[in-house]
């Protein structure tokens, strides 16, 4: 039974789908089952694996309004070898229409609920907001985890997040948890990024990842060949973070 994750922060340029992709891949890496769904109408993370998001005959939309089977609208993208659950601008549109319809909140649960056996895990990369399309990531989750970018404003941010999760543990998924909180773009050369480190060891410790992800080109530039860092630059600093990652995610979540 795959365990769903859902990479999110309200506060956008963090390094959320960059997690996802890079995550995922790590997880395939490593020899685990994974689905990665792209539940945002940017479709960054779809393009990131190499999917083209604008020749798409089923996405997450045709999904969420019932007009396909998830199995229709999931692909294969070979250049990460992972299965990817795409997404493109068409997503606004079932948006709006699921605002319309009772239940609405529990169609992407609903959905996974269908192959959770094919898979070990399944990430969701999140858009940078609350509405209907994260409340159905959140539904659908075991847990959440949080690319956070060490910042001004950074904890703020958190605090922010931290109450929707709440409100979703009230309603409609009692058993979300946080899973970890990953420090991105971290650079350790500069004082305020240390400093929000250390503030954030000292009030969320026990759910902060001991893995940093650095700055780092080729996790930059491997978007742009629509692959992930260990699939572009298997040696690169970023590659190497986001297995380490990938390492720590499968500890929390046993799964052996």
């Amino acid at each position: 039974m795959a365990i769903v994750l859902s990479v999110a922060n309200q506060k956008g340029g963090v390094g959320k789908t960059t997690t996802a992709v890079n995550l995922s891949a790590a997880l395939k890496a490593i020899n685990k089952r994974v689905l990665l769904i792209d539940i945002d109408p940017q479709g960054n993370a779809t393009m990131g694996c190499g999917v083209d998001k604008y020749t798409l005959e089923n996405s997450v939309c045709e999904l969420l309004l019932d007009e396909c089977s998830i199995g229709e609208a999931t692909v294969h993208a070979s250049s990460v070898e992972i299965d990817v659950l795409p997404s493109n601008t068409d997503l606004i549109a079932a948006e709006i229409a699921l605002l319309k319809r009772d239940n609405s909140e529990y169609k992407l649960k609903e959905a996974l609920d269908k192959v959770k056996d094919k898979y070990d895990y399944v990430v969701i990369d999140c858009p940078p907001s609350l509405n209907m399309l994260t409340i159905n990531a959140f539904t659908a989750s075991n847990g959440i985890i949080i690319p956070m970018q060490c910042e001004y404003y950074a904890l703020e941010g958190l605090t922010a997040l931290i109450q929707t999760i709440e409100k979703i543990q009230a309603t409609t998924n009692p058993d979300l948890d946080i899973t970890g909180i990953i420090r991105t773009m971290f650079d350790t050369r500069n004082n305020l990024s240390n400093e929000v480190s250390i503030q954030l060891l000292q009030y969320f410790s026990h759910k902060v990842f001991k893995t940093i992800i650095p700055r780092n080109v080729k996790l930059a530039e491997a978007p742009s060949f629509g692959q992930a860092a260990i699939n572009y630059a298997r040696s690169s600093k970023g590659a190497i973070s986001y297995v380490s990652l990938a390492s720590e995610v499968i500890r929390k979540t046993s799964i052996n």
